[in-house]
C-alpha cells in the first residue's frame, strides 16, 4: 500500500515495502527521486538496518554466535505498518519477530517518520530497543536523486556544494561491497565536490567522517538545486552505477566491515549500543530549491 503526502507546493509517495520513499516533487523543479528503474538500480529511498553495506563472509557476530545479514540489511525487503497518516504526515514502524532474531538476535522497534513542509521533507528514524540486553546497529539512509535535475544538462555539469570545508578522504569499498585495508585516496579539499561518471569508475565514495550535516546537489548551467540535510549521521557514501542518471546521497551512522574484519559487530566503527528500554534518533530531509 502506498501513501501520498501533499503540500501546497509538493507531494511525495512512499510504500509499506521498506517504508520506501518512492517518489518527491516539486511544483517548479518536478520530480527529484529516481524512479527505481532496474536497468541501473531498482530501489530509490530504502532505509539500511541494522548494517550500513556488507559483512565480510556475509556474517555479523553477536555473542561469539555468527549471523547472516545481506546487504544493507533486511527491513527494507520487508513490510511495515503505516500507524498514523495525515496528509503532510505519515509514520511507519517495523518490529521484531521470531524471523527476525533469525538474521538479528535482537528486540527492536524501527520507526520511519515522514514529515512534509512546504518543499521540505524531513524523514526520521528512531530505533527501541525491546529486549533486556544492550543492542548494537547500525543505520544508514540512501536516497537516490535524480542528476541532472535539469533536461538537456549533462552529468557533469553538476556538483556538490558541502556547508563546511572537507577534507574529502575517500575510502574504497572491493566487490564484495567491504572496505579495502589501507586504502584511501584525498580528493581535492573544499566545499565543491564535482561530479562525472569517471568519479565512480572504482565503485562508491565512502567518507568516514564530515564536517558538514548539509550539501546542495546544484547545476552550472540552471538555478535549480536540491538541498540534503541531516543529523546523527557522521558518515557518507555517495554512490552512482556506471553512467546512471542519478547520484545516491548517503549519511550513514556506520561502515562496512573491512575486508579482514572477523570480530564481534559491537566492536566495529560507529556501531550505536543501545541499552535497554531506550530509543535513538537521526535524521535527514530534502528540501527542493
Amino acid at each position: 500500500m502506498n501513501t501520498i503526502l501533499k503540500s501546497s507546493t509538493a507531494s511525495c509517495e512512499i510504500r509499506s515495502l521498506g517504508a520506501e520513499l518512492l517518489s518527491f516533487r516539486g511544483q517548479d523543479i518536478g520530480e527529484a527521486l529516481w524512479q527505481g528503474d532496474p536497468i541501473h538500480w531498482a530501489g530509490t529511498s530504502p532505509v539500511l538496518f541494522p548494517i550500513v553495506c556488507a559483512l565480510n563472509d556475509g556474517k555479523a557476530r553477536f555473542g561469539g554466535r555468527a549471523y547472516a545479514i545481506g546487504n544493507h540489511g533486511f527491513p527494507r525487503k520487508q513490510e511495515f505498518s503505516l500507524v498514523e497518516a495525515s496528509a503532510t504526515r505519515a509514520v511507519y514502524t517495523h518490529t521484531w519477530t521470531e524471523k527476525t532474531l533469525e538474521l538479528y538476535p535482537f528486540r527492536y522497534k524501527l520507526t520511519i517518520l515522514y514529515t512534509l513542509s512546504g518543499n521540505r521533507l524531513e524523514v526520521r528514524y528512531r530505533v527501541a530497543n525491546l529486549g533486556d540486553g544492550v543492542m548494537p546497529f547500525q543505520i544508514g539512509t540512501h536516497p537516490g536523486l535524480r542528476c541532472p535535475l535539469t533536461e538537456g544538462e549533462k552529468f557533469e555539469d553538476s556538483f556538490l556544494e558541502f556547508e563546511k570545508d572537507e577534507v574529502f578522504e575517500r575510502f574504497f569499498l572491493n566487490v564484495a561491497n567491504t572496505l579495502i585495508v589501507g586504502k584511501s585516496e584525498k580528493l581535492t579539499p573544499g566545499k565543491v565536490l564535482p561530479l562525472t561518471h569517471e568519479l565512480f569508475g572504482d565503485g562508491a565514495l565512502v567518507f568516514k567522517t564530515m564536517a558538514s550535516k548539509k550539501v546542495r546537489l546544484k547545476s552550472k548551467k540552471s538555478p535549480r538545486a536540491v538541498v540534503l540535510t541531516w543529523d546523527n549521521l557522521p558518515a557518507m557514501g555517495i554512490w552512482q552505477p556506471k553512467d546512471a542518471p542519478f547520484v545516491c546521497l548517503e549519511p550513514w551512522h556506520g561502515l562496512a566491515d573491512s575486508e579482514d574484519f572477523t570480530g564481534e559487530f559491537s566492536k566495529k566503527e560507529l556501531v550505536v549500543t543501545l541499552k535497554p528500554g531506550k530509543s535513538w534518533e537521526c535524521w535527514h530531509a530534502i528540501e527542493l530549491l
